[in-house]
């Protein structure tokens, strides 16, 4: 079945937790829905949010579409993608229209490799080499709740099984290891990257803070995930396995 016919019978549907703070436009997650959009993978894309505008009952109201392909824009399979956003699916689901959820960002099989090539760029932006180098994964961590560790965890194991890296370390906001723990013993330079599904104030504020009060040179912050330069392409190609699988 061509690609026209399969988009013509589903719609995808980006979630994502939003932020209301001032200013903030929710922009990476629209990014990916145009991304979408533009590749006519699907007859309809919309975005809601848990916190935001439109929320995920107004999103899927928006959508006609008998078939539903959902991505949850997420960093973990934590409380609010697992739990929250298929609670608001279920409630806003009044057609009781077929929902497919994949994995989330975070938990994508090409976010090992994604984040290897964003640090190898931060490497070559500030003249480090890489097999000297050590990737710390910033995550937020949860002493209630071990997805956000375990979803560092295990980008960390994806690129320690293929990376020139000289070493891969894992570091979290709400539990340990803080960052400064995951730096203590590392000899060379260091590249963070924010394991964040957005440009909230974890990746923005408190990550270029914490990095600043580590008081060392030869350190470089690749930025969010959910932020960077071709993250939708994971996303594109996620929802392309989707259809595939299952053509209507």
């Amino acid at each position: 079945m061509n690609a026209r016919k399969r988009s013509a019978q589903v719609a995808v549907l980006v979630a994502a937790h939003g932020e209301r703070t001032p200013g903030a436009e929710n922009e990476n997650a629209r990014r990916v829905a145009r991304a979408l959009s533009d590749r006519g993978l699907a007859a309809e894309v919309g975005v809601g949010f848990i916190s935001g505008t439109p929320s995920i009952a107004e999103a899927l109201r928006a959508l006609t579409s008998r078939r539903i392909i959902v991505y949850p824009l997420f960093a973990s399979s934590g409380y609010f993608s697992r739990d929250r956003l298929v609670q608001l699916l279920d409630e806003g689901n009044r057609q009781n229209r077929e929902l497919a959820l994949l994995t989330p960002l975070g938990l994508d099989q090409g976010m090992p490799d994604f984040v290897m090539a964003r640090a190898g760029e931060a490497c070559r932006d500030h003249g480090f080499a890489p097999d000297a180098s050590t990737i710390i994964l910033l995550a937020h961590g949860s002493r209630r709740n071990a997805a956000s560790r375990e979803a560092a965890e295990w980008v960390a194991h994806g690129i320690q099984s293929r990376s020139t890296f000289g070493d891969v370390r894992i570091a979290l906001l709400e539990e340990h290891p803080f960052l400064p723990e995951a730096a203590n013993g590392v000899v060379g330079p260091i590249v963070v990257v924010g394991l964040f599904s957005g440009e909230g104030l974890h990746g923005a504020r408190d990550a270029p803070r914490l990095i600043a009060e580590l008081a060392r040179s030869a350190v470089a912050y690749a930025g969010v995930v959910g932020s960077m330069a071709g993250i939708e392409e994971l996303v594109v190609r996620a929802v392309e396995r989707a259809i595939a699988a299952h053509p209507a």
